[in-house]
């Protein structure tokens, strides 16, 4: 599973980054996560307001940090 955290490094997109490493690991899978900061690549996403969680090249949230039961709900529906 390939899953990506939006932003530009700002506090909500590094929780972002760190409920989805939570969601991981309380789900017992494997996956790749990865921070993208360069706002070409984000707006190649089509997203416009950050912090964004893209799970297997769909976003899932943008705009917002999920919880991490939100999060485990995005990651079991992809």
């Amino acid at each position: 599973m390939d899953i990506k955290v939006l932003g530009p490094g700002c506090k909500k997109c590094n929780t972002l980054a760190d409920a989805t490493k939570k969601a991981i690991e309380e789900l017992g899978i494997e996956a790749n996560v990865e921070k993208i900061d360069d706002m070409v690549k984000i707006l190649s996403y089509g997203v416009m307001s950050t912090p964004a969680l893209v799970i297997n090249e769909k976003v899932a949230v943008s705009g917002k940090v999920p919880s991490v039961a939100e999060i485990k709900e995005f990651i079991q529906k992809a």
